[in-house]
């Protein structure tokens, strides 16, 4: 063996094993990626908070409970309405003439006058040659005011001619109506036929009519006022 060589292996061996000395720690380093790093982004201010939305259920349902007092509020309101209403309305048709005219709605009352003006035209226009007198004295008990004045100045006539010609006139009243009655007073058109006899002639018939106005004096109807129509 070469004695270079065995000198070295003895050398080696008498100095023992020596550890290899140990790699040197590398430090941490943080991972790098390959793209550089984005810089942060700054914190946002914090946004206000939104309103809550009023809750529209709630609303609707107020306002449904509103509903039946506003309705009621109004019914009674109208319904006052129409009874103020109706009630001018019906004092208006109880003060209107046609419902003051009793001649609509008193049977009784008017039968009445209509008996008594129909009797006293029937007297005051019924005369013979030899009865005028008697026709006068009936004209003062159911004549009155205009209507007695214009008869008595008539009369005179009607005398004298009853007899000069001996002339008798009988007088029927066929229709007499009511139109206007009060408490105090009538207003009635007459329709009556007139049958005149003169000695030796046929008896001659004729229609009139005339308007009469009547009062109630002393509890029985007189006739005041005598119109032709």
């Amino acid at each position: 063996m070469n004695s270079t060589a065995t000198e070295a292996t003895d050398a080696t061996e008498a100095s023992g094993p020596t550890d290899a000395p140990a790699e040197k720690a590398a430090p941490d380093v943080p991972a790098t990626s390959d793209t550089p790093d984005e810089p942060d982004e700054p914190d946002k201010p914090d946004e206000p908070d939104e309103p809550d939305e009023p809750d529209v259920s709630d609303g609707v349902d107020a306002s449904r409970r509103r509903w039946p007092r506003v309705l009621g509020a109004l019914l009674a309101v109208a319904l006052i309405a129409t009874g103020g209403a109706l009630y001018v309305e019906g004092r208006q048709l109880r003060d209107t003439p046609a419902t003051a005219n009793l001649a609509l709605t008193d049977a009784e009352a008017t039968t009445r006058v209509t008996g008594d003006v129909s009797s006293a035209l029937g007297k005051i226009f019924s005369y013979g040659p030899g009865a005028t007198a008697a026709t006068r004295a009936a004209a003062k008990e159911v004549l009155a005011g205009k209507a007695l004045q214009q008869y008595a100045a008539l009369f005179g006539q009607v005398e004298r001619q009853s007899a000069d010609q001996k002339l008798t006139l009988t007088t029927e009243v066929v229709r007499a109506g009511v139109t206007r009655l009060t408490g105090s007073s009538a207003h009635l058109l007459v329709f009556l036929d007139q049958v005149y006899e003169r000695r030796g002639r046929a008896p001659t018939t004729a229609s009139a009519q005339l308007t009469v106005t009547a009062e109630l004096r002393g509890g029985r109807w007189w006739i005041v006022e005598i119109g032709s129509t």
